[in-house]
């Protein structure tokens, strides 16, 4: 169950993740990826194709084409792929979805809600995913 992210940008991190254990600028196409992070195809190839645009995937066109890392994995923080695919209202906005929210009119969770946003993006901030190839490798065997 997804509490932050959408499905969209949670197959967008595992797709960019399984490319950061492969190393930069490896071809992968869409079915290879799909079946790595058990996605469908059609959604895996869409959310990268996104992602194209942001800088962080690479595309080939053709017969022999596919998604590439297109960055350094030390070069690309998760809260970019979040930015590219979800935006970051999450960060920004009532959690809640109230009009109005703030400080001075806080909902029923902003105070909580609000470290909580502050340590998540503080960590997508920090993140690498240089710092994540390790245990993706180890998550992605437990896949099969």
């Amino acid at each position: 169950m997804t509490v932050i992210f959408s499905k969209k940008c949670e197959i967008g991190i595992q797709a960019i993740l399984y490319l950061a254990t492969e190393g930069e600028k490896e071809l992968f196409n869409a079915h290879q990826i799909a079946e790595k992070v058990k996605q469908p195809k059609e959604f895996v190839s869409k959310v990268l194709q996104t992602l194209t645009s942001s800088g962080i995937v690479g595309s080939k066109k053709g017969k022999n084409g596919g998604f590439f890392l297109n960055r350094s994995a030390n070069k690309v923080r998760l809260i970019e792929i979040v930015e590219t695919i979800d935006g970051l209202d999450i960060f920004n906005n009532c959690v809640l979805g109230f009009p109005g929210c703030s400080s001075e009119e806080p909902c029923p969770v902003h105070d909580e809600w609000g470290r909580l946003r502050d340590e998540a993006y503080k960590m997508l901030s920090e993140e690498t995913l240089e710092d994540l190839i390790d245990i993706t490798k180890t998550k992605l065997l437990t896949l099969h």
